[in-house]
């Protein structure tokens, strides 16, 4: 007995002890504070930390990027407002970039060289303080300097773990297990935060809460196996997304997305499959900047050009691209019964993330977030179930078509 009692002794001196450090052992590191300031010779870069990190500096090129990567961080900035750009900075995005890792992606307005990376230690009431400073660089400066040449990485004394892989490790099913598999993948995430609607909401948010709300639903049936791309604020790759799916043997991937447009008024949901060419010049311009992702997540492209920034739709086999667009007219005359819809809403794009040879993939574009009433109306609860309501309806008429033609 006596032993117990020490036990309980020893484990209210380390409650003790906790509490008057500040922090739980188990809390993550937090940031506190961010700012940019600018001088006639560097861009400066400040991030307040609660402790001292192991972190990883580099450069990208081609659009030009100052990455800066962490051990997974909480972020804790005042009124949660990020700092404003200036000087060499011209925007700036952070989250989590996958297991384990937090990044901050700096976007530059021309080639810059990493002057100098250090941390000031606590003092003057101060917390631990990274900083970054960098200046400007012409092209040929960038690409010809030995200690930057192709984003060469400054790393602190102690080394930064390696990228964990973010792709979830999913137990293969149950060989007895026949119902159909569905890939739910909900889009952006981490530090890319897709649109922004006008009250300031992130399209990755959304589209988590309505894959979260979908995964439930088609579970409840009964009828399906369900699988998640992502089930936190995590960054992936679109490839990632694609290997996901094909590692779980999925029957049946759906992309959830929402939309902004210049205009306020424009409104409606719209469903994408694979082609080679996009049906419109905003089409275009839409999967142009979703397969952008990768670049703006601070994601060196070099050696992926094949996979992300070409369409190889001769990749596709050509039933699974038939079997994609008889589930997007299912879904589109679902959905239609429920809101408002794009007008020609079926649509063919290049969106990367549609691109496996063996698993019929749509895109969904729940909405527009960019139009202020369409923004509320997706923010609901009783509209995401309804819309949640019609894909359900339109999976079981695809799959139910899929097990007709199996018997004949």
């Amino acid at each position: 007995m006596w032993k117990n009692a020490l036990k309980f002794r020893l484990f209210l001196l380390v409650i003790a002890c906790l509490a008057m450090s500040g922090a739980p052992a188990w809390a993550k590191p937090e940031v506190s504070a961010a700012r940019i300031g600018e001088t006639p010779e560097r861009t400066r870069f400040v991030l307040e930390l609660s402790e001292d990190l192991p972190y990883r500096v580099f450069t990208l090129p081609d659009p030009f990027r100052v990455v800066l990567d962490l051990p997974e961080v909480t972020w804790n900035l005042p009124g949660g407002q990020q700092p404003q750009p200036g000087g060499l900075f011209s925007a700036l995005r952070f989250g989590l970039f996958a297991p384990g890792t937090s990044r901050v992606v700096l976007d530059v307005t021309r080639p810059v060289l990493l002057q100098k990376v250090f941390v000031i230690p606590p003092r003057d009431g101060k917390p631990h303080r990274l900083v970054i400073d960098v200046e400007a660089a012409t092209r040929e400066q960038y690409f010809s300097a030995e200690s930057n040449a192709m984003g060469e990485a400054m790393l602190s004394d102690e080394p930064l773990k390696p990228l964990a892989e973010a792709v979830p490790a999913l137990p293969p099913a149950k060989p007895s297990d026949r119902r159909p598999m569905v890939v739910v993948d909900p889009g952006h995430g981490g530090v890319d935060p897709g649109a922004v609607g006008v009250s300031g909401t992130y399209e990755k948010n959304l589209t988590l809460d309505y894959g979260r709300a979908l995964k439930a639903a088609l579970e409840a049936t009964g009828r399906y196996r369900v699988a998640m791309t992502r089930e936190r604020d995590v960054f992936l790759k679109l490839r990632e997304r694609i290997r996901a799916a094909q590692q779980v043997e999925g029957d049946l991937f759906i992309s959830l997305h929402a939309n902004v447009h210049n205009s306020g008024s424009i409104r409606g949901a719209s469903v994408y499959t694979l082609s080679e060419t996009a049906s419109d010049a905003e089409t275009a311009a839409l999967a142009a900047s979703e397969n952008a992702a990768d670049v703006l997540a601070g994601v060196n492209l070099t050696d992926q050009t094949g996979d992300v920034r070409n369409i190889l739709i001769d990749l596709a086999q050509r039933e699974t691209m038939n079997l994609s667009k008889k589930f997007a007219n299912d879904l589109v005359r679902e959905v239609g019964r429920e809101t408002e819809l794009l007008r020609n809403t079926h649509r063919f794009a290049g969106f990367a993330v549609l691109k496996s040879p063996v698993v019929p993939s749509i895109l969904f574009e729940i909405g527009y977030l960019s139009n202020r009433q369409e923004e509320r109306l997706l923010l609901s609860a009783a509209h995401r179930d309804k819309i949640i309501k019609s894909i359900i309806r339109a999976t079981d008429e695809y799959f139910e078509r899929q097990r007709a033609a199996s018997r004949t």
